[in-house]
């Protein structure tokens, strides 16, 4: 991703910047073979720019299965790839879109090894321009179960 120090550190959070607020979840939905992660983000203003990275951290059988937003499909490019120990999923809004004003979620769905999955090293970012300019936010993720 641009610049910045990102999810690099597990425990390492900027979950608001401006008109800009994130937060990680792991879904209710997973099971002992099956994950979601989920991130959330609220906008108070229109974004122009979006880049939106999430890193499954490869604990053992971790494989994508799919991903989604709310936001309209034909809006990003998503690319999903093993990358530096992680399964890395990357929303990036095209050119001449925009994100509305509210709230949006992205997930990312996988696989992974039998039993409960940690999570401790798994992380998000996301960098975004409107018009109060460049804006960051990073963090973890924490169970909803």
């Amino acid at each position: 991703m641009s610049g910045g120090t990102g999810p690099a550190r597990p425990g390492s959070a900027r979950v608001q910047d401006g008109p800009l607020w994130s937060a990680g979840s792991l879904d209710a939905s997973g099971n002992a073979y099956w994950a979601q992660s989920n991130v959330t983000l609220k906008t108070s203003q229109p974004l122009t720019a979006l880049t939106l990275e999430l890193r499954v951290a490869q604990t053992g059988g971790v494989q994508s299965t799919g991903n989604w937003r709310t936001l309209p499909a034909e809006d990003f490019t998503v690319t999903v790839r093993q990358e530096g120990g992680a399964v890395v999923y990357r929303w990036t809004l095209k050119p001449g879109r925009t994100v509305p004003a509210g709230q949006h979620v992205f997930a990312g769905q996988y696989n992974h090894a039998a039993g409960d999955r940690e999570a401790g090293h798994d992380g998000y970012r996301v960098d975004a321009g409107g018009p109060r300019g460049a804006l960051s936010v990073w963090g973890g993720f924490t169970p909803t179960r």
